[in-house]
């Protein structure tokens, strides 16, 4: 396979201004994958900037993807503002308990500093260190866990399902405090030198309805949005599951760049709302990228290209999700193979 002729950066500034490249951007999204490239336990990344930094860097120049993101779980805005995470030796951590027992304790919960609070910091440095190390050949990205989401792992997602019901005020609170949070974060991560990237699972169709959505997430997911344009950053938004029923929504909050998980149709997203926002997905993570050969990622890869090459407003081939963690290195070299082999404009076989 014939390597790449452009930089991811120098490939992302052509295609945005319409001019050659030499094949789609590509971004398999690689999460704690990153560990196994250097042989290192999951565990250990936890507050680890140098060793975060060391894996995503790595992982990088070993596959040469166009975005480094770096990330390790969705709970390191809630840990730092009082939930409990646990982290096993060798897996993704996961929220082990939320912030509040009971919503009465509301008036207790405070905003996080980044710079000092939870394992915040150590992602901070963790993407100074990949920006000192490739930030001139390659955008670095921090993970930012959207409002709404990060409200769920304050109170836990049933107690949150309760409160949309009950309480709504407590809700829009509780949104406010992790908007806070939120917006720290981002500046944060600004400041050093990278481009915050919003995730937002718990926004999900397959978790609330549209109507919950647009009452108590987009609210605060577009003032985050507005804050991000406003340092001059372009914003790429991540809803997991099913999202058609709000993908207007996702565009009106300001994404510029929608990330869709494999439930959703890149052909539906494209006709729908391709005229106005960039599009970036959706190979499945699970059943293609980990459990498949790599001819099945490959011939995967090739089908999500000749769906989304043509979106108006652009396309990035990627996986759905983050990969999970064992997911075969073979399989991410047929990702990037398959995008370099089409090239571009892509072939029609």
């Amino acid at each position: 396979m014939s390597p790449d002729q452009m930089t991811p950066l120098a490939r992302l500034s052509a295609y945005a201004a319409g001019q050659p490249i030499d094949r789609l951007p590509c971004v398999p999204i690689v999460g704690n994958t990153a560990a196994r490239v250097i042989g290192a336990k999951v565990g250990a990344f936890r507050g680890n900037g140098r060793l975060i930094a060391k894996a995503q860097v790595a992982a990088y120049r070993l596959f040469n993807y166009d975005t480094i993101r770096i990330f390790t779980d969705l709970y390191t805005q809630a840990e730092a503002m009082g939930a409990t995470v646990h982290y096993p030796e060798d897996e993704t951590a996961y929220l082990a308990a939320p912030a509040l027992k009971d919503i009465s304790a509301l008036h207790r919960l405070r905003p996080a500093d980044p710079l000092k609070d939870g394992h915040l910091p150590h992602h901070l440095d963790a993407m100074r260190r990949a920006v000192d190390a490739v930030g001139s050949e390659v955008a670095v990205t921090g993970a930012v866990t959207c409002p709404f989401t990060n409200a769920s792992f304050l109170v836990g997602a049933e107690n949150l399902a309760r409160l949309m019901m009950k309480d709504k005020g407590a809700v829009h609170k509780l949104c406010e405090i992790t908007l806070e949070t939120s917006l720290a974060y981002a500046e944060a991560i600004i400041d050093a030198g990278c481009t915050p990237s919003l995730t937002d699972a718990m926004s999900s169709m397959s978790v609330i309805s549209p109507r919950q959505f647009r009452e108590f997430s987009y609210p605060y997911l577009k003032l985050l949005i507005g804050y991000l344009h406003s340092r001059g950053k372009s914003v790429t938004l991540h809803i997991c599951g099913k999202t058609s029923g709000i993908w207007e929504d996702m565009v009106a909050a300001g994404a510029d760049c929608l990330s869709l998980d494999n439930d959703a149709s890149l052909g539906e997203a494209k006709h729908a709302v391709g005229d106005r926002v960039r599009l970036m997905g959706n190979v499945h993570p699970s059943a293609i990228m980990l459990q498949g050969t790599p001819a099945e990622v490959r011939q995967a890869t090739l089908k999500c290209l000749g769906q989304g090459h043509d979106n108006p407003k652009g396309f990035i081939v990627a996986s759905g999700c983050s990969l999970p963690t064992e997911t075969p290195f073979a399989n991410i070299h047929a990702m990037l193979d398959a995008v370099r082999e089409a090239g571009w404009p892509p072939r029609r076989e």
